[in-house]
């Protein structure tokens, strides 16, 4: 019996590949076991090769694998485009329909299964993803019944016909592997395990269920790859707690809501990505001139342009640093798992008050829509801090204003919420006074530059560098940044198995770029290797700007459209080193 294996389902898009590998995920989840998901998808509706790549563990695995042992292929071309993953002895688990053939010399075992014919033997091919499942968890020694609940859960509502008629499905394609195989592969067989009950999500309900808990409760936004996820939980979650969501004819409309939400005191996120993020940027400097508070997440993906909606990339942390016109203070937060995400979108949301900013989380399209184990939050960690939001009564002034943008210590001023008495002032995307009225003075120029920059120089948030640091003198330290925490973890494993000295730093806080925390690592690292999903190194290029000793900085760059795999990683970091 074996800890941990690979399994990946691929075919057309629009034939059930995506739940085929929902269903078996879930099961395994129920059971206990660890999980870590990418989907490979194309652009469109229907058609075109898609693939949903899952691992599972008995023990927590934070990144994709690097081989595969079990391909479920519902077409040739699944076969010709993932093959080469599979490793020595694996097993491709076919749909006979299409008489699939291995490469030439592949070392691997085929089992031809009549995914489709079985399927119709029950009245309908649209049950051949079933059939795949029970093949599936034949060959990893798993009981039929394993899938009841999950499959009640899903076609209960269609009435118990049709959850007979699928679990029937999965028992057919079960006992022909077993009848096949002889019942006896133990080599995939997988060991049991703990049947602790845990979380099973995306990226993006993580950030979503973070809303909710941070209290927000309006969401206006336009759909886009890969954040839609985002705004599709919140229409089912936000009424449930007097919130809504309301879907915005595009992202201006979206954005300029966001700020009138948060304005009117009411918690407010918009969620999008990069073609959705450049065309915000004028209104995320109006949130930053009128110092209101708002969470914007970015799901970064393949750019520019249109570039590559369904495919990976983190090629916007410039844009988010630089994008605005002029000069504003911003907050960029990126996390790493979909747990951190839950987290960080609580703490966007405290900053974004506290601090009066707009508030970039910024995830990549690996942590928005891969699917992973979580563990059981904890609610008793969740802290909403307002910062300094007036919430009595106010003493009314000689000019009967009051001093929105009052000139103060931290560069923080007083806020009010529409309607507040004695807490009338202007609101203005042009230079203003501290009434809010529209200044051109110099010194008051000068003054209201000052206060609202400044702000960062207080900024105070937990962990914005995680470390892992063991050496006080590595050959190495390896520095990322979003999704990529986990594949670096056990690329480091392998490099530090070949007898090198190496350390991990994964930055979460982006933006007021954490220079303190990192620099003294990358003093006393021999060679600094920064890894990051794009072609032109942004975050090895914020390091050198802030931190110097450009000559120790190396970089491993992927931007092909494709997440890092441990083993990519461990191999770019030997040749460099």
């Amino acid at each position: 019996m074996i800890s941990q294996l690979s399994w990946k389902v691929g075919g057309q898009q629009g034939e059930g590949i995506d739940s085929t590998g929902e269903i078996f995920a879930i099961a395994l989840n129920r059971k206990g076991y660890y999980l870590y998901g990418y989907r490979h998808f194309s652009s469109r509706i229907k058609g075109g090769h898609t693939n949903n790549k899952i691992r599972v563990s008995t023990k927590p695995v934070h990144a994709i694998s690097d081989d595969l042992d079990i391909l479920v292929a519902f077409d040739q071309e699944t076969i010709d485009v993932n093959v080469h993953e599979l490793r020595k002895g694996g097993i491709v688990i076919a749909d006979s329909k299409f008489n699939p053939t291995l490469p030439e010399g592949k070392d691997a075992r085929l089992f031809n299964v009549p995914f489709t014919s079985l399927a119709e033997e029950l009245g309908t091919s649209l049950m051949k993803n079933m059939v795949a499942v029970g093949a599936s968890i034949a060959v990893l020694g798993l009981p039929v019944d394993s899938f009841t609940e999950v499959v009640t859960e899903l076609f209960g509502r269609k009435g118990q016909k049709v959850v007979d008629k699928n679990m029937e499905a999965i028992a057919k394609g079960a006992e022909f592997i077993n009848t096949e195989a002889g019942g006896n592969l133990p080599e995939f067989q997988l060991e049991p395990a703990d049947g602790q009950k845990r979380m099973f999500m995306i990226g993006n309900d993580a950030v979503a269920l973070g809303a909710v808990a941070a209290g927000a409760r309006f969401m206006p936004a336009y759909p886009i790859s890969p954040a839609s996820e985002i705004m599709e939980y919140l229409i089912k979650k936000l009424p449930q707690v007097g919130g809504t969501v309301i879907q915005t004819e595009d992202e201006i409309a979206a954005i300029t809501m966001a700020i009138g939400g948060n304005f009117a005191g009411v918690r407010t996120l918009t969620a999008s990505a990069g073609p959705g993020l450049a065309l915000m940027m004028e209104a995320i400097g109006l949130a930053g001139m009128t110092e209101t508070p708002v969470v914007i997440v970015d799901t970064q993906r393949g750019g520019p342009s249109t570039g590559l909606p369904t495919k990976q990339e983190q090629s916007d942390l410039n844009s988010m640093i630089y994008g605005t016109h002029g000069e504003i203070p911003k907050i960029i937060l990126a996390p790493s798992t979909a747990e951190e995400a839950f987290y960080d979108t609580i703490e966007a949301f405290n900053l974004a008050e506290e601090y009066q900013v707009p508030v970039i989380l910024l995830s990549d399209l690996q942590l928005a829509l891969g699917k992973q184990t979580v563990e059981t939050l904890d609610y008793n960690k969740i802290e909403i801090r307002r910062g300094k939001l007036v919430d009595k009564e106010l003493p009314e002034t000689e000019s009967g204003l009051f001093k929105r943008y009052e000139l103060t210590e931290d560069g923080v001023s007083p806020r009010v919420i529409p309607g507040m008495k004695n807490g009338i002032h202007h609101v203005t995307g042009v230079e203003h006074n501290e009434v809010g009225r529209p200044s051109e003075d110099s010194k008051n120029r000068i003054n209201m530059m000052d206060k609202r920059l400044n702000k960062m120089n207080n900024l105070k948030t937990a962990n914005p560098v995680i470390i892992n640091a063991k050496h006080n003198t590595p050959d190495v330290l390896i520095v990322g940044m979003g999704s990529n925490r986990g594949t670096i973890e056990e690329a480091i494993e392998r490099l530090e198995n070949d007898g090198l000295k190496v350390n991990q730093l994964h930055v979460r806080l982006l933006w007021p770029f954490p220079v303190e925390e990192i620099k003294p690592y990358v003093e006393n690292a021999k060679t600094v290797i920064v890894v990051e999903n794009n072609a032109t190194a942004q975050l090895a290029n914020q390091i050198k700007m802030h931190v110097g000793m450009h000559d120790k900085i190396k970089s491993v760059l992927k931007y092909d459209g494709n997440p890092f795999l441990p083993s990519i990683v461990y191999k770019e970091c030997k040749e460099l080193l």
